[in-house]
């Protein structure tokens, strides 16, 4: 089993910025890469962001390009996403989560990936 356990969302106004985090435990870490999802009420999750076992490949939604960075630390176990310039389209529940199959590259498709966490609110005020 892996556990993943999100952290850092709360209320920021339009402009401004959060660092998410995403502590993992359980099964390896640092041999799967790593995905950011994000699900607003009543739309379906979609992908924000993602980062190979080693962090040399990152991907990003069209939208977040610019403005979002995906990182990670394998030594923590943790996976990270900074957030700037946060839009009033921005607001979401954010989740991470860990591609089924290790040592692939970046993948968008939320059916890719086995374990998730439970999520982060990020709310954005204009």
């Amino acid at each position: 089993q892996v556990q993943l356990v999100e952290s850092g969302g709360g209320l920021v106004q339009a402009g401004g910025s959060l660092r998410l985090s995403c502590a993992a435990s359980g099964r390896p870490f640092s041999s799967h890469a790593m995905g950011w999802f994000r699900q607003a009420p009543g739309k379906e999750r979609e992908f924000v962001a993602a980062i190979t076992l080693n962090g040399d490949i990152t991907d990003y939604s069209d939208s977040e390009k610019g403005r979002f960075t995906i990182s990670r630390d394998n030594a923590k176990n943790t996976v990270y996403l900074q957030m700037n310039s946060l839009k009033p389209e921005d607001p979401a529940v954010y989740y991470c989560a860990r591609h089924w199959r290790a040592y692939t590259t970046v993948v968008r498709t939320p059916t890719s990936y086995d374990y998730w966490g439970q999520g982060t609110q990020v709310t954005v005020s204009s």
